[in-house]
């Protein structure tokens, strides 16, 4: 039978079948190359994040041996679930009172965070010289931490329960408040989109859609927590996944990260009385898809590029511990934490990740500076490396610091859910 222009070629059964078998030997392989070299590594007390990234490198195209993907966007999919369950966790957690409640101190925690780190990467892009465009992006690069990685590591170290953990909770809204109004305000210009008013569009949709999701997660919760009261599990664990990933989607739709619209929708269901419910059937859903994607995130990686950058990362990374200590101690001081606490702030927060290689492509396909993209992978790389590693050494840098300059305040109640 002759084929028709315009229709698409029928697919061939063997060759869905073969696909498909690949797809599944290459994603089980994923799960198991991250399981046992985490394994292997948490034995002489590594994290698990960046030895989830070291099997993504270990196993990807971009060195010798077997590679399980050619292409990071063969998981693209996978690993964005990973991300939309750190975050939904994330907004689980954290009390929407907190963020009320904390008001100007938090605020002004948020905005010397920013200043600090994204003022200085900003300073630190024009420096370089690249160009205009490429300093912008750096800003956001060095600027904005992880909350995939700090969310995981809160987990890892079992902080989550800390009064401290509740500021660093605090500084990732912040952040990823200031996170999607960067993202709408960059994404026109790298596309393309040079007139103000298509930016300003972009930037006003997604600032309204933040609204929304604020609103509701401030009034909505009674009548969101009648969709998932239910008493089977089963039924449960289908429509919080739902409520996630359907957040999640339309937040990218209106321009907003998904990972905020995850968080924010979590802020939501944990407010709910099915709260506790859900969080205890969502840990192993978080724990197996975020090792999937921090295996994506080392996918990315080439570790044969790093080397003409290595000097301007080298300088990136001892900046942002630079900021990130001075902004996190700070802020510990403003809440009235001793010095133990704000070195925990100050190094919890310190790991880049998702956001980075976001830009990264970006960039790429803007056509900026060819040296832009190995620079975030390998100032990406040290610091998810370095990040968690340094947040578990907290108390060595707590005993340098003179105990007169922490007073500690009493602490608050707790709110109630």
């Amino acid at each position: 039978m002759p084929s028709h222009p315009g229709r698409p070629r029928p697919c061939n059964p063997l060759e869905a079948v073969i696909s498909l078998a690949h797809s599944l030997v290459a994603l089980g392989g994923a799960f198991l190359a991250a399981g046992v070299l985490a394994r292997a590594g948490v034995r002489i007390g590594l994290p698990t994040i960046p030895l989830f990234m070291l099997a993504g490198i270990l196993f990807g195209p971009h060195t010798p041996g077997l590679a399980l993907f050619d292409d990071p966007a063969d998981l693209k999919l996978v690993s964005a679930l990973g991300l939309v369950f750190l975050l939904f966790y994330l907004g689980l957690e954290f009390h929407l009172d907190d963020l009320v409640r904390g008001g100007g101190r938090l605020a002004a925690a948020g905005a010397l965070y920013l200043l600090l780190n994204v003022g200085g990467g900003l300073a630190f892009g024009f420096a370089l010289g690249w160009g205009a465009a490429e300093a912008f992006v750096l800003a956001g690069v060095i600027g904005i931490s992880s909350s995939a990685i700090v969310t995981k590591l809160l987990v890892d170290l079992g902080r989550l329960g800390n009064p401290e953990t509740k500021l660093v909770f605090g500084l990732i809204v912040v952040d990823d408040m200031f996170l999607a109004l960067y993202l709408a305000a960059i994404q026109p210009v790298l596309a393309g989109a040079r007139d103000p008013a298509t930016a300003a569009l972009a930037f006003g949709r997604a600032l309204a859609f933040l609204l929304v999701l604020f609103a509701v997660a401030r009034w909505g919760a009674r009548w969101v927590g009648r969709l998932v009261d239910v008493g089977d599990d089963e039924l449960l664990v289908v429509t919080f996944v739902g409520c996630a990933v359907l957040t999640a989607g339309i937040a990218e739709e209106f321009g907003v990260s998904d990972a905020i619209g995850a968080f924010m929708i979590g802020l939501v269901l944990g407010a709910t009385r099915s709260a506790e419910r859900i969080r205890g059937l969502l840990h192993p859903l978080r724990d197996a898809f975020a090792a999937i994607f921090f295996f994506s995130f080392g996918l990315s990686i080439a570790p044969g590029d790093v080397t003409p950058v290595a000097l301007p990362v080298a300088v990136a990374v001892l900046l942002t511990v630079l900021f990130n200590c001075v902004a996190g101690l700070l802020a510990g001081r403003l809440h009235g934490y001793g010095r133990e606490r704000s070195a925990n702030v100050a190094l919890t927060i310190l790991s880049r990740g998702e956001l980075a290689l976001v830009l990264a492509a970006l960039a790429a396909g803007a056509g900026l500076d060819s040296r832009l993209a190995p620079f975030i992978a390998a100032y990406v790389l040290v610091l998810a490396v370095a990040g968690p590693l340094a947040a578990t050494r907290s108390r060595q840098l707590a005993r340098l610091l003179p105990e007169r300059w922490f007073p500690v305040r009493p602490e608050p109640e707790p709110a109630v859910k």
